[in-house]
């Protein structure tokens, strides 16, 4: 196990985050984290409100907007925990709408049991990875790679049951940001569910970054996503906080 370490507010953990699923460009708005990626999810596209903007908060709204603007993107800001509300307020007064809740889990960091399952670890995905990944259960566009490659410290597992060229059974992505292993990008294909593959992808993960002295996780999960919510409950998981998007609308 690696070493414990005290526990990160918020607005620290987030920020732990954003390294580990960094956009291809960024700018500072105070201390908002101004992203940009082609589009490519909502976190990699979004203001991260965290911090002070440095201005009245429509004024931060209206510069939020003329960044994405200029990029060809729907406008988008992250709020995570009690610390955003302020700025949420400002968002829904500008007509911006409101996503759905997202948990953000986490627990120290113990060497899981693969238990006879093959889970392989690459430096980089290859196209086998790749189609194996399905974002809101959709194929990955071409900006993909470049944003799940864009961390100094990843590792793709993927679990093969049939040779190849038959599809992968399961994948998951894996990043460390200063002792904290990030999981993201768990997808096991739809006729291989419910065989134990994504606590065998979790467990190849967590040996991964207890190797290199990583001490704690944390992961993302949509609140309606309750078959997830599950399995990382039984994992020793809990909630740390959540966050939101919003998003202009029209």
């Amino acid at each position: 196990m690696g070493q414990r370490r005290s526990p990160l507010g918020v607005a620290d953990l987030e920020l732990v985050a954003a390294r580990g699923w960094r956009a291809l460009e960024e700018d500072r708005l105070g201390d908002w984290l101004l992203r940009a990626a082609g589009g490519f999810t909502g976190r990699a596209n979004s203001a991260l409100v965290v911090g002070d903007p440095g201005r009245p908060l429509p004024e931060a709204v209206a510069a939020v907007a003329r960044w994405y603007d200029e990029r060809g993107l729907q406008p988008c800001a992250q709020l995570p925990g009690v610390a955003s509300r302020a700025a949420d307020a400002a968002l829904a007064a500008a007509g911006w709408a409101r996503d759905e809740d997202v948990l953000v889990l986490t627990g120290p960091l113990v060497r899981g049991q693969l238990d006879g399952v093959p889970v392989h670890l690459a430096p980089a995905p290859d196209d086998a990875w790749l189609a194996g990944y399905r974002y809101r259960g959709a194929e990955l566009p071409p900006v993909a790679a470049r944003v799940l490659t864009n961390a100094q410290d990843v590792v793709f597992a993927s679990v093969r049951l049939t040779p190849a060229p038959a599809p992968l059974a399961a994948v998951g992505r894996g990043v460390l940001t200063d002792g904290w292993l990030g999981v993201t990008a768990v997808t096991v294909a739809e006729e291989q569910r419910r065989q134990g593959l994504a606590t065998a992808v979790m467990a190849g993960l967590r040996a991964w970054a207890v190797d290199r002295g990583a001490h704690s996780l944390y992961l993302q999960v949509t609140a309606g996503n309750t078959a997830a919510r599950a399995l990382y409950r039984r994992a020793g998981l809990i909630e740390h906080h959540r966050y939101h998007y919003r998003r202009r609308v029209g």
